[in-house]
């Protein structure tokens, strides 16, 4: 049987409206009073409607995260600094897992919406979601742009990119490969790419771009091929990898074809998260300030939320920084 406000009431020997203003923070009540109706409420697990509270003019204290996929040890990451930042400021996340899939992420958004969360942080890359436009949220989206109206938090691609270019030269290269993805979302971490050509134009070195049109694509059979043929065919001597996975499998590729890292072969990879660092610590690599970009998310999205008229930046890039280790 349902728990009722009616029941926290006759727990806490108080009457339902005094538990209805304990719930919505609203008139002045004694501590003790509070205490008890939470005391109440914990005892019977009373869960208020967040709906119902919307409904009425309530914030929910409910956030809405849309990512591609936790799997990825750098959304995983990020999305759990930013579950644990919004807790602490009060607000529980929804997490609304996008993958690959436009119709699942624009299903999501619906969802959020029609349940009336405070906010939403986005950072999938699907392509052509007007929904963006016409929602009516308070939204900040990582590293991708929404809409005119939506600011944008990220790492500074293109100072990654320019960096691990620089780096890979610094270190002997010469003949600097990047693997990167379609760069068909009109997303920030292009800008890595962009770096990486402006630093072969200073030195009037030759690119070579390998582009894969996959977001996961370092998982999946025909892609490894590809990255075979490419470590066994080009003419190259070091690669920069705009993600950390990537450069692992080219890695692990690189064992299996006995080309040596990094006397054959100069590896850096993006992204720097807790887990590369502890479980695969010989990758140089791009250091994203993931903690940071998660607490530039979190207070940005709750100025929209707290002063929906104060106006915002487009966008917000922080430093990034090389990570050197074994493969350079």
């Amino acid at each position: 049987m349902a728990i009722k406000l009616t029941d926290v009431a006759k727990k806490a020997g108080v009457s339902p409206t005094t538990v209805s203003r304990v719930i919505n923070n609203y008139g002045s009540l004694s501590q003790k009073t509070i205490d008890k109706v939470h005391a109440a409420m914990k005892e019977l697990n009373y869960q208020p409607n967040s709906l119902a509270r919307s409904l009425q003019g309530k914030n929910t204290q409910l956030i809405g995260l849309i990512f591609p996929t936790v799997a990825n040890p750098f959304f995983g990451e990020l999305v759990e600094k930013l579950e644990t930042k919004f807790f602490e400021r009060g607000y529980k996340s929804i997490l609304c897992d996008s993958a690959n899939n436009k119709e699942k992420e624009q299903a999501y958004l619906n969802m959020l919406a029609a349940n009336k969360v405070d906010g939403i942080i986005a950072g999938a890359h699907n392509l052509g979601i007007k929904e963006y436009e016409q929602v009516n949220l308070p939204i900040v989206s990582f590293d991708r742009a929404l809409a005119d109206s939506i600011p944008i938090v990220g790492g500074d691609n293109y100072q990654g990119g320019y960096l691990a270019t620089e780096y890979l030269f610094s270190q002997g290269a010469k003949k600097i490969g990047i693997i990167t993805g379609s760069n068909a979302s009109d997303s920030p971490t292009n800008n890595r790419l962009h770096g990486y050509r402006d630093f072969l134009k200073t030195k009037n070195l030759t690119e070579h771009v390998y582009r894969f049109e996959s977001f996961e694509h370092s998982m999946s059979s025909s892609s490894k091929i590809r990255l075979k043929r490419i470590l066994e065919e080009e003419d190259i001597d070091s690669l920069f990898c705009t993600d950390d996975l990537t450069a692992i499998l080219v890695y692990n590729l690189c064992q299996e074809l006995q080309r040596a890292i990094p006397e054959e072969l100069k590896l850096i990879g993006y992204d720097g998260t807790r887990f590369i660092r502890n479980y695969f610590p010989q990758l140089t690599t791009i250091g994203q300030p993931i903690d940071e970009l998660a607490e530039l998310l979190v207070e940005l999205l709750i100025q929209r939320i707290t002063y929906p008229d104060r106006q915002l930046e487009s966008a917000y890039k922080l430093p990034v920084k090389v990570l050197s280790s074994q493969t350079t």
